[in-house]
């Protein structure tokens, strides 16, 4: 497993030095080049249907592919006023959905009291988990809580089989994915007229893309119903974006220039055209406002001239700003397209 990328020294746990990296590949053509040529260029939101709270860095693993460089070791998190900032914001909109990620988000200590102030607000919760967390000491309660609040599970799960998800997430990792889902499936998620969401998502483990996402649904989902009884709703499948553990992964095996390629020459218009950032507004553990996750990791804030802080939110504002892109898009407009939410067409 890699170790985190601060730890390490190395120059990639910067920011800036990772655009470098992404702006500096000639054989392709610039993003925005590419979007220009397609008529896409600027892009902007299209209204804010989810707004997605990063709560910190802190993490029980530490995934090689991971694009927020969380770990144990971190101590980024959102604090209590940050958060309030956040529900203050949902209370001023009509942004239905509420998308907690990390990190291990429930690491956080503000992260059942976010969930419990946006359900008392109408709002749909959804958790990114990890599943290994589920079963730590301190979360014993966790999966209860969840279901109480009818929060939507979205767990990260490699493969259906244990060698390439631990050589992606760590040893025994797929152990204790499959016992918090029998956990979770226990409580009725996944479960049909439960009413409680468990979507699993697929990353892959190498520099190429992720396959078609409905057959591979229909693999996990024969596999793991057949060997462990687990059940879900879908599954969603996630380009890895070349940017922090997994950029470094792709200069270290000498697979960045061949990975970029495939990305750019996979390039969807139909794809960028509904790519998440148009309906997502992401918060940062420090309350920065970002146009996605992955701008985030890069700090590549939203556009100057408008709300860049969660104590600043203005909807009429934000809802049609200008989409901040970099090469590093490429890897959500490839194909069918990835999002949070898997495939996008």
């Amino acid at each position: 497993m890699l170790a985190s990328l601060k730890n390490r020294g190395s120059p990639l746990a910067e920011p800036g030095e990772q655009l470098r990296v992404l702006g500096a590949t000639p054989e392709i053509v610039a993003f925005e080049d590419q979007m220009r040529h397609f008529g896409l260029d600027p892009l902007h939101a299209a209204g804010i249907s989810v707004l997605q709270i990063n709560v910190g860095k802190l993490c029980n693993q530490t995934c090689r592919h991971c694009h927020v460089d969380a770990g144990p070791d971190r101590r980024e998190v959102m604090n209590r006023e940050t958060a309030a900032l956040c529900i203050r914001a949902l209370a001023r909109s009509n942004i239905p959905t509420v998308d907690i990620t990390g990190g291990a988000p429930e690491l956080n200590p503000n992260f059942r009291w976010l969930v419990q102030q946006a359900v008392a607000l109408g709002r749909h919760v959804m958790d990114r988990c990890n599943l290994s967390v589920l079963l730590l000491p301190s979360q014993a309660d966790l999966t209860e809580f969840l279901a109480r609040h009818q929060v939507e599970v979205v767990a990260s799960l490699p493969y259906y089989r244990a060698a390439q998800t631990d050589a992606q997430r760590g040893d025994g990792v797929f152990e204790k994915s499959i016992s918090a889902l029998r956990r979770l499936n226990e409580l009725g998620y996944g479960r049909e007229g439960s009413h409680l969401i468990l979507n699993l998502v697929y990353n892959p483990g190498g520099a190429f893309l992720p396959p078609p996402q409905a057959a591979l649904e229909a693999q996990f989902r024969r596999a793991l119903e057949r060997q462990y009884g687990i059940v879900f709703n879908h599954l969603y499948t996630i380009t890895n974006m070349p940017i922090s553990r997994f950029l470094e992964f792709l200069l270290v095996s000498g697979n960045y220039q061949g990975y970029m390629e495939r990305l750019a020459n996979a390039f969807n218009p139909a794809a960028a055209a509904g790519v998440m950032c148009r309906y997502t507004l992401s918060v940062g553990w420090d309350g920065t406002l970002y146009d996605c996750d992955f701008n985030q990791m890069l700090g590549l804030p939203v556009q100057p001239g408008g709300p860049r802080h969660i104590r600043d939110f203005d909807v009429a504002i934000l809802d049609r700003r200008r989409i901040v892109t970099c090469n590093h898009c490429y890897g959500c407009t490839a194909g069918a397209g990835s999002s949070c939410g898997g495939s996008v067409t």
